[in-house]
């Protein structure tokens, strides 16, 4: 005769923190309307729009930003920085960022504001936070050569910004693992942690891996050229680096496609 017994049922219950999500995001870092055309068909699932990315990204124009909420059906994240060199901006500025900041349409506003010393300037994020709203807020590379990246990464929490963009202050995210993992373990799940800068398609997979971060931003460029400078090839536009004026970059959607294959779950 068979005597069977019931068991009590224990019900193992998964904190949140450690369900990871199985789909890596792809955030493509895009300095045109074609880039993220480009992106979009690629397989990417979000783009930060800028324009000058020799200079590390600057303000796009509002109508680059405007034609891509037109056709693009995936978040755009809009760039405010004025200029480059630095990130102690004046208060005329720091007006036109605000401005640029509210008026720009687009889904997230990325950015960054230090005071002379390399810490956050409270203050001002706070200013640029009022006008982002109910948005993303994503504060830039600038964290990068903060002195303290703990307490930096404590202010933007505290300020309520959705996504810190980073290398782990080195000059690549690759480079810079060890610290974004660490970032990614103190930020608790109370800020995302996007690790971006000088990431190559090869690298994704692994970057994603020594990190364990659910999301990664990079450029997947191909070269064209542009003959309408032949004529003259003397003449430059440029500074004093003379970049070749009849070449350009625009996403490759192919190696979107491939970079995404990489990082499926």
């Amino acid at each position: 005769m068979d005597i069977f017994v019931r068991l009590p049922v224990r019900i193992i219950r998964v904190p949140m923190k450690t369900m990871k999500r199985t789909r890596v995001l792809l955030e493509i870092c895009c300095g045109g309307i074609d880039d993220a055309i480009q992106a979009e068909r690629g397989g990417a699932d979000r783009v930060e729009l800028c324009s000058a990315l020799f200079l590390g990204g600057l303000t796009p124009s509002w109508g680059t930003i405007q034609e891509a909420k037109q056709r693009l059906k995936l978040p755009v994240m809009v760039m405010v920085r004025p200029r480059s060199g630095g990130f102690c901006y004046s208060e005329a500025e720091m007006k036109s960022m605000e401005r640029d900041a509210e008026e720009s349409g687009g889904d997230g506003i990325v950015f960054g504001v230090l005071l002379e010393n390399g810490k956050i300037d409270v203050a001002r994020c706070k200013r640029l936070m009022r006008r982002i709203g109910n948005r993303q807020s994503v504060f830039h590379r600038a964290f990068d050569v903060t002195p303290d990246p703990l307490r930096a990464l404590e202010q933007l929490v505290d300020l309520g910004v959705t996504r810190l963009l980073t290398s782990g202050q080195k000059n690549s995210a690759p480079e810079g693992v060890d610290l974004i993992r660490r970032l990614v373990d103190k930020a608790e799940e109370r800020i995302e942690i996007l690790p971006g800068g000088g990431i190559q398609p090869h690298q994704v997979a692994a970057v994603v891996a020594q990190t364990g971060c659910e999301q990664v931003h990079l450029t997947a460029w191909q070269t064209f050229t542009d003959r309408s400078t032949y004529a003259q090839p003397s003449v430059t536009f440029g500074g004093a680096l003379y970049p070749p004026e009849d070449r350009y970059q625009v996403t490759d959607a192919k190696l979107v496609q491939r970079v995404r294959k990489s990082i499926a779950g």
